[in-house]
């Protein structure tokens, strides 16, 4: 083939992607698709954005009396629950880091703080120690308590199975950490 036969080729081929451009640019112009005003389906964990703002804050959830719901714990069902923590974790005593940190004494350990892990810089900008309550709320969605966290887990939506995790980590210590009192109760209203 000389170099008339591959201008003629090659001049095909971009004749055909301006005509496959020209076609989508005056299809979108004629086709204009609006945005639903309800999702079809929610997505668990997934901030949804209103119409007309910028971003949805997610809604803050109530703590539990972890003095009420940690003795009544199901920690068989928080070992279950930490399968899916020892697919990037190891829990055992002395355990290694594998793509997270090792977890054994988690409970009141300062955060970015087990020896041999490099943590994120986001991890990094705090070290208060992990309480039931850091961890319980961590547990549901790690990138909207640490943004910039190089944990990808999508989060524990249920609450059950975080108290029952908790419950199970705490097994997993040298000196569990102690369960706060339960909460006084509240005066009855008139």
């Amino acid at each position: 083939m000389d170099s008339y036969e591959w201008n003629k080729i090659a001049g095909a081929v971009l004749g055909s992607l301006i005509f496959v451009l020209v076609v989508r640019f005056a299809t979108e112009a004629m086709f204009e698709v609006e945005k639903p005003a309800k999702e079809a389906y929610h997505v668990e964990g997934v901030a949804v954005a209103s119409i007309g703002s910028s971003a949805a804050a997610p809604a803050e959830e109530a703590l539990p009396d972890f003095g009420t719901v940690l003795p009544t714990a199901d920690v068989t069902a928080g070992k279950t629950v930490a399968i899916k923590c020892e697919q990037c974790h190891d829990i055992s005593k002395g355990g290694p880091n594998k793509i997270g940190p090792e977890l054994w004494n988690v409970i009141g350990r300062p955060r970015a703080s087990e020896p041999g892990f490099s943590f994120s810089s986001a991890m990094n900008g705090d070290h208060a120690p992990w309480t039931y309550a850091s961890l319980f709320k961590y547990l549901k969605s790690p990138q909207a308590v640490v943004p910039g966290t190089k944990m990808s887990f999508a989060g524990l939506h249920s609450e059950s199975d975080r108290v029952n995790l908790l419950a199970y980590l705490r097994t997993q210590e040298d000196s569990p950490a102690p369960i706060p009192p339960p909460a006084a109760a509240k005066p009855a209203t008139k």
